[in-house]
């Protein structure tokens, strides 16, 4: 089994996860971003998900179960990227899951102090940094718990998530 590192944390977490997402594009030639691509939908139904969905369903159910909430935050180029538009598309599965997941224009965003990357942070003390190649592939993950760092990205979470669009409201342009 892939050892994956958010999964880790999330397992971990007492009481709160965020995700910052900053780019544009990710892993482009994901399987399933060129189905959408040809025009497969998921019409909001979480029952016609695809399986290799479940272990990360499961694993969000869980943590909210226990108490754990999950805030998920994009800061998107507008107009979006066609990928953009398919992770807008996929959402309904991210909310139904348990996570609470916020949109917020990039022009937006331009006065706020923000991390270099994207990032998880679990709990307020230990943040997952994410560094990606140009094209959106994962070539790195780096651990930090010092406090300049946890309060930093804590910052930031809360600006982005105090002027972000609620996903139910938010219509990518």
């Amino acid at each position: 089994m892939v050892k994956y590192p958010v999964r880790e944390g999330l397992a971990k977490a007492q009481h709160s996860a965020v995700h910052l997402e900053m780019r544009d594009i990710y892993t482009p030639d994901d399987p399933e971003f060129a189905r959408w691509r040809g025009g497969h939908r998921y019409h909001d139904n979480p029952a016609r998900l695809p399986e290799w969905w479940a272990p990360w369903r499961d694993l969000v159910a869980e943590a909210t179960a226990r108490g754990v909430v999950i805030r998920r935050a994009r800061i998107v180029s507008e107009p979006v990227t066609d990928y953009i538009r398919f992770e807008h598309h996929f959402t309904f599965a991210n909310v139904a899951a348990g996570e609470l997941v916020r949109w917020l224009p990039r022009r937006d965003a331009a006065d706020i102090a923000l991390p270099g990357t994207d990032l998880w942070m679990f709990d307020e003390s230990s943040v997952l940094f994410t560094f990606f190649s140009g094209s959106g592939e994962v070539v790195d993950r780096e651990w930090r718990t010092e406090p300049a760092v946890t309060q930093l990205v804590s910052s930031a979470f809360e600006a982005v998530w105090e002027r972000a669009t609620p996903h139910e409201e938010y219509k990518p342009v």
